[in-house]
């Protein structure tokens, strides 16, 4: 592992432990060189991602961006991290689980507002009205829209059975 601090290639680990969720593990090192400690973070990788944007070019999938997507959206929302981070895992696995290694950017899109759904409204309209590119306000109104129905749908009880 490069250290950060001077470049060199010359570190060793100091302490490993499991995340909290066991999705990664935590590495302490240390630079031999210049003695900087730091910290890294080793994950599972079913397959190697390729992700086809909408313009037809390929990049690697790259977990850090949709991390950093997703805490835009959540930015000043009142979200612990640690769901964050969980849901960003669970979007990962379902996403090396479709068995394919090549994924559209729709198909993470939706993905993430799914989830997002689930865990903050505001968030989910904030990923929404970038990802589906409003541009006018009735955009935003239609996505609230959207929201409201699917919590009607599971607030509403049951019909009861005779």
């Amino acid at each position: 592992m490069r250290c950060p601090n001077c470049g060199s290639l010359d570190t060793q680990v100091k302490d490993s432990r499991p995340t909290e969720d066991s999705a990664a593990i935590r590495r302490r090192r240390v630079c031999l060189s210049c003695h900087f400690r730091f910290t890294t973070f080793e994950r599972v990788q079913l397959r190697e991602l390729v992700v086809i944007k909408r313009n037809g070019r390929r990049v690697p999938f790259d977990r850090d961006k949709l991390m950093r997507s997703v805490q835009i959206s959540l930015r000043k929302r009142n979200v612990d991290p640690e769901r964050v981070e969980q849901m960003v895992s669970r979007i990962v696995r379902e996403l090396e689980s479709l068995g394919e290694n090549e994924v559209t950017s729709e198909t993470i899109g939706e993905m993430v507002m799914e989830h997002l759904r689930g865990l903050d409204d505001v968030a989910y309209v904030r990923f929404a009205s970038v990802y589906r590119n409003f541009r006018e306000p009735k955009d935003f109104e239609d996505a609230i829209a959207e929201l409201s129905s699917e919590e009607e749908k599971t607030a509403a009880p049951a019909p009861a059975r005779k």
